[in-house]
């Protein structure tokens, strides 16, 4: 019975499990999880906005986790200039999950994230490549950035490396391998927070069947990234492409849900 569910579930959804598995390959590719595509691709298929972030943000830790381990055996993490940033991001994740909001609000605020996230993704390259020099980093701006990208992460359904990857690379704060691995083990731990912040809410209703599967679908996609990402794949051209893909996203979300408060 279950597998012929899941069976039904796949055929059902074969279109947002591609979707997802193309995400977690580019994704995983670049250090991330895909949170940002993950939000665009279920609030197009027009999936409950209670359970988008608990799917986005389940199917991050999924991604990621393989992307830490690897940073953690080349010994990438810088750890002591890491520690600052998690030591507020963690717990005002959680805050930021546990918060309920209500549906106007949260597609606002996720029209606003996909936006950023396409323009940080269609000029990642270039804030890479200007990325030579590293300079000293102070611990309270640190914390600072952190907790703030932590709570918005909890709020909207993402792991935060979206806004911190380029926030890092534009202030020079370490090599690019470095921050990559620094924003890798950011998302791990705010999207663990996040679902623990969710999940304290006892309304939270989540599909279970439909997540799993594209848990599954995105360990795969993100393993292959992992390690086609220096070898075979030249994300540049998919990340255009799904630049493009959330930004529409994103300025349709906004003109449904952002242009009534100036109509009125």
């Amino acid at each position: 019975m279950i597998f012929e569910t899941a069976f039904e579930s796949i055929l059902a959804n074969w279109h947002l499990i591609l979707l997802f598995f193309t995400a977690a390959i580019l994704y995983s590719s670049v250090g991330f999880g895909g949170g940002s595509s993950y939000l665009a691709i279920l609030a197009l298929a027009g999936i409950a906005f209670t359970q988008i972030r608990a799917t986005a943000l389940l199917c991050n830790i999924v991604v990621v986790f393989g992307n830490v381990l690897l940073f953690y055996e080349q010994k990438n993490i810088p750890w002591k200039k890491v520690v600052p940033i998690v030591l507020w991001s963690v717990p005002l994740a959680y805050l930021g999950g546990k918060l309920s909001i209500n549906k106007t609000l949260f597609f606002i605020l996720l029209g606003f994230t996909l936006l950023f996230a396409a323009l940080s993704m269609w000029v990642s390259k270039r804030l890479v490549a200007t990325s030579k020099e590293k300079k000293p980093h102070h611990g309270f701006k640190n914390s600072f950035f952190g907790g703030g990208i932590g709570f918005l992460s909890g709020m909207v359904g993402i792991g935060g490396g979206i806004f911190l990857a380029p926030l890092l690379h534009l202030s020079y704060w370490d090599t690019p391998k470095k921050i990559a691995a620094t924003a890798s083990f950011f998302i791990l731990v705010n999207s663990i927070a996040g679902i623990f912040g969710l999940f304290s809410n006892p309304n939270l209703q989540v599909d279970w069947m439909f997540t799993s599967i594209l848990m599954g679908t995105v360990f795969v996609g993100g393993q292959i990234g992992l390690r086609v990402s220096n070898t075979i794949l030249t994300p540049e051209l998919l990340k255009k492409a799904t630049a493009i893909l959330i930004g529409s996203v994103s300025i349709r979300i906004l003109c449904k849900y952002l242009l009534p408060f100036f109509a009125s």
